[in-house]
């Protein structure tokens, strides 16, 4: 059986953002008193380390500590450096097509989390991230102009839809088929 802190630990990484402490008591089933040693537990667990709490009156997160901050810096600036990935480019791409969308709206039609993606795409400045009018706990993200110049389209309707991409998709997936046949002869 997992412990506690261990719990909590698996929790707040898979979230990927701050959780509320009601929350963590809820799926943790501990009570205030408990949360609170056991939040107590894992951060005093983690002192040395290059991961570290950050606790306010209402929420809980994991977030690298100050002590790995140029290390850190170093990493962001290599991922300004590179090319969008397959996974970032995935992300934005529903972020184009469904504006105004959720992460756990990204992640359902991922089928991942897309933490690592969206901070890269934040990072970088390609997207915009509001609170939800409706539910203030949930951040709704947009394209940037960036992200439009990066796309190479002046306006989202200059996007092309599924109906103009079908032709071109069919081909490139009869192409790719060709070649991974040709690979196993």
């Amino acid at each position: 059986m997992i412990t506690p802190p261990a719990a909590l630990e698996a929790v707040l990484f898979a979230s990927g953002e701050p959780v509320e402490k009601k929350q963590l008591s809820k799926l943790l089933d501990i009570n205030d008193a408990e949360l609170a040693i056991t939040i107590k537990s894992l951060s005093e667990s983690l002192q040395g380390r290059g991961i570290a709490l950050v606790e306010t009156s209402k929420e809980v997160e994991m977030r690298t500590s100050p002590e790995a901050s140029v290390i850190v810096k170093k990493l962001r600036e290599s991922e300004l450096s590179r090319d969008l990935g397959k996974a970032s480019m995935e992300t934005l791409a529903v972020i184009a097509y469904q504006t105004g969308t959720t992460r756990g709206e990204i992640d359902w039609v991922r089928g991942v989390n897309s933490s690592a993606s969206l901070r890269t795409l934040l990072i970088r400045g390609l997207i915009d991230g509001r609170e939800d009018e409706r539910d203030k706990r949930r951040t709704r993200y947009s394209l940037t102009t960036d992200a439009l110049a990066y796309l190479g389209v002046s306006k989202i309707e200059d996007l092309p839809r599924a109906k103009e991409l079908s032709p071109t998709v069919r081909v490139v997936i009869e192409e790719e088929s060709v070649s991974g046949v040709e690979e196993t002869l």
